[in-house]
């Protein structure tokens, strides 16, 4: 390269920068004043219980005014997470697990569990899932005439829902697991590392706080990838501040961090020591107060939503469980995904919950456990080579494909699921993704797959890991593998502008990507 006709562009490039920047200012202040007031969780709802803080919210099609084709009997509770507040599950209408399951004709109940006060520092899990989960429960098996009722909890309210599944089984027809952290045998990634006992005390917070602050915990998350979260986030806010979708996915984002929760300290202290530090749950050795949480007591269906590039709840977290139940009927959705983007990307929506809702609806049918039981006989005289524990695997087409084979996949569509989402996965489980095509989100902020191709035969530099080519790290090589650039000879080959509104970024940017993935491959 000429060094004089080198500096001379970069004197070129900063001009247009600059020039830029003064054009896309004022179009931030105005955008930022437009979403001030941004609306969250606009499905209506009732509240039809209420206990201390918790509020149980019930949704019906009628009332979100939606006309499904069938209407199921049996409803559905989700128990959210201690942490941040539920409305991330029903984000905006088009991105709504809420809605997805109304569109599906279950009634939707969600325990919101509120902010505990100082008076609210001792509560334990055995408060939550034995006292205010049970309560809940109860309310709805009365309210819809059931027996049982159907269970999913997300996150930290997965690990509550094993829990309560194992103590209360005659009262949960199946269970749901999302992104639930059950095992934690070095399977459970930074977090396990972090919170290993030799590094980290819980009570050491406790003590100085009474609750955790909802403040300590965003911070500790967003620390699991610091440039993205303080620095590339807003890049991207700025390199999209006239998409209007974008922008106004970033503040929904943005209000949901904004608005985190506290944490009891007695069931901080618990949860850190128990289930991650000793791995309790895991090793079938946890108790509720008296009571033994035996995993031999979870007969009953269940469903593993995981995310396949989670990287607060690696799915090995999730999936190892699925062999430690007595249930013979274990189906696991392994999502191309994140955290968050189970709950917020558009593939998600389209192909992840509408495939819940129909495992949901397959299992709600059966009138009782024993017939239920009956089922399961009768399959397995039909086919002793066949368990009941095959996986189910989405693909991007529209039809769904059902699989035997071990971790089946919900595969994305291939391209433009990219990038606002992966401004807040690692902020206290976050992400919402707008892409220029179609506001897409889908989670990509997370441990990028080990997909070097160095071992085949006739390796050359075109085959090498996205990571090789100077400007991108695992964060961008991640979005390019969704954006279906897997390798530096498909870079090489890419549009600029396509790239561009692929992945999110400028159309310099993705420009100069190409250029140094061409000059990797000479060199």
């Amino acid at each position: 390269m000429n060094p004089i006709t080198a500096t001379v562009d970069a004197q070129q490039r900063t001009l247009e920068a600059t020039m830029e920047y003064f054009e896309r200012v004022p179009k931030l202040a105005e955008q930022v004043e437009r979403v001030a007031d941004i609306e969250v969780g606009t499905t209506p709802s009732e509240v039809v219980y209420s206990e201390n803080k918790l509020e149980l919210l019930h949704y019906t099609p009628e009332m979100a005014g939606t006309d499904p084709e069938t209407a199921q009997d049996v409803p559905i509770l989700i128990v959210y997470a201690l942490i941040n507040k539920p409305y991330i599950l029903d984000l905006q209408a088009d991105r709504s697990v809420v809605r997805r399951l109304l569109e599906a004709g279950f009634e939707v109940y969600l325990i919101d569990w509120g902010e505990p006060s100082r008076l609210d520092a001792s509560l334990t899990l055995e408060d939550y899932v034995c006292r205010y989960t049970d309560n809940c429960v109860d309310v709805v098996r009365e309210r819809s005439g059931q027996e049982s009722i159907n269970l999913l909890g997300y996150c930290m309210g997965g690990t509550m829902g094993v829990m309560y599944a194992s103590l209360f089984p005659q009262k949960v027809r199946n269970l749901g697991l999302m992104a639930a952290g059950l095992c934690f045998d070095d399977t459970g990634g930074v977090l396990e590392l972090w919170g290993e006992k030799p590094y980290y005390d819980p009570q050491n917070v406790t003590d100085s706080f009474g609750n955790v602050p909802a403040d300590f915990l965003d911070v500790g998350f967003a620390l699991m990838d610091p440039v993205s979260n303080y620095v590339g986030k807003y890049l991207r806010l700025y390199d999209n501040v006239e998409d209007d979708a974008f922008v106004e996915n970033f503040a929904r984002m943005e209000r949901w961090l904004g608005e985190g929760i506290d944490v009891a300290g007695a069931t901080y202290e618990q949860f850190i020591e128990d289930i991650y530090q000793d791995n309790k749950l895991a090793h079938n050795e946890f108790y509720l107060g008296d009571d033994h949480v035996d995993l031999n007591e979870i007969e009953m269906p269940i469903i593993q939503i995981v995310g396949h590039y989670d990287h607060l709840i690696p799915p090995e977290s999730s999936t190892a469980f699925n062999d430690l139940v007595a249930s013979e009927d274990v189906t696991t959705f392994d999502a191309k995904t994140g955290h968050i983007g189970l709950s917020v990307s558009s593939s998600s929506h389209e192909e992840l919950w509408p495939s819940v809702a129909d495992w949901f609806a397959e299992r709600s049918d059966e009138p009782d456990e024993e017939a239920n039981d009956a089922e399961l006989a009768t399959a397995d005289g039909a086919d002793s080579d066949t368990e009941s524990t095959g996986e189910t695997a989405v693909e991007a087409e529209p039809e769904l494909e059902v699989s035997d084979e071990p971790e089946a996949k919900l595969e994305p569509e291939a391209a433009a699921e990219s990038d606002l989402e992966s401004e807040t996965e690692a902020e206290a489980e976050t992400e919402v993704v707008s892409d220029s095509a179609e506001s897409a989100t889908d989670d990509t902020n997370s441990s990028p797959d080990e997909r070097e191709a160095s071992g085949e035969p006739g390796f050359s530099k075109g085959s090498e890991p996205l990571e090789s080519v100077y400007g991108i790290g695992p964060h961008y090589a991640e979005q390019l593998r969704e954006a279906g650039i897997d390798s530096i000879d498909a870079l090489t080959e890419a549009d600029a502008d396509t790239l561009a509104d692929a992945v999110g970024v400028s159309a310099d940017r993705a420009a100069e990507w190409i250029e140094s993935a061409i000059d990797h491959r000479e060199s």
